[in-house]
């Protein structure tokens, strides 16, 4: 694991400093946004499991406009077949560690970023920092950027045992998928194993049915939308309705660009998620 102190961004009394208000200027004009919408970001913590062709994109997105803190977590190392879609890396990073070269391109791109790298595979104890900065009141999420069935059921019940907000996004040749969930605002609308219970056989990703790298780009910017709206807390004043966002599942079809939505709702036999257990190193 290698961490980055992160400079000072935000002056003493909670006030965007003239060097960071010229930089999110465009964001900060948004009435949804404002100066407290960006010092909101700025106080956020977005964990980012996954750093290949959602997450290293996601990553930059969110690092660049202005979230606080990234944890980023990929055991994976950069291969030749990556780069025409993970185009944060290059020739040069072949064999190196994602998260790490990630991690190094990023604290140049967005320098008032704090960012954690672990070069291993997801594990609950990752999110131990992040619970106790939800805590103390800090806006947390995490981002699913995998493409391994058993990690994501693994995510989901980390996310819900916890209570952690999840933005899940997937694609595998044409066909992507996005959805959020949030055991504490919506949980309604369920989490990942109402929709895909664990017994489910799956048998697409990328590298078994291939993919084009615009597609990619799509989703990942699609889910980072959405994780910035919740950071912002959008989520619960768009438009007067309640919750647009959480309890809404997408599907895209990239060779028609059209968006098809369906609303989430929680399983109440679900093993994770529709009867609730205390989980000890989570209280």
């Amino acid at each position: 694991m290698q961490v980055m102190n992160k400079p000072d961004a935000i002056t003493e009394c909670n006030t965007l400093n003239d060097k960071d208000f010229m930089r999110y200027s465009r964001q900060v004009l948004l009435p949804e946004v404002g100066e407290a919408g960006q010092l909101r970001l700025a106080d956020a913590h977005v964990v980012i499991i996954g750093i290949g062709g959602l997450g290293q994109l996601a990553a930059q997105y969110l690092a660049c406009a202005g979230v606080g803190e990234l944890t980023l977590i990929d055991m994976d190392k950069v291969e030749v077949s990556n780069l025409p879609r993970q185009l944060l890396f290059s020739d040069a990073d072949i064999g190196l560690n994602k998260a790490l070269v990630a991690k190094e391109r990023l604290k140049f791109l967005a320098p008032n970023c704090t960012i954690t790298a672990y070069e291993t595979s997801f594990n609950i104890k990752q999110l131990y920092g992040v619970l106790q900065k939800k805590r103390q009141g800090k806006c947390t999420l995490v981002l699913d950027c995998t493409d391994n069935f058993e990690t994501r059921q693994l995510i989901n019940r980390s996310c819900v045992e916890a209570y952690l907000p999840l933005v899940s996004a997937s694609i595998a040749a044409f066909s992507g998928q996005l959805f959020a969930v949030d055991q504490i605002s919506f949980p309604s609308s369920g989490c990942y194993h109402c929709i895909f219970p664990a017994h489910t056989r799956v048998s697409h990703s990328c590298s078994t049915q291939g993919v084009l790298g615009p597609s990619v780009g799509v989703m990942a910017s699609m889910q980072s939308l959405v994780a910035m709206q919740l950071l912002l807390g959008m989520d619960s004043r768009c438009d007067g309705a309640l919750h647009p966002l959480l309890g809404h599942f997408w599907r895209f079809d990239a060779k028609s660009l059209s968006w098809i939505s369906a609303k989430l709702t929680r399983d109440p036999y679900c093993d994770v998620c529709g009867v609730r257990k205390a989980i000890p190193y989570l209280t």
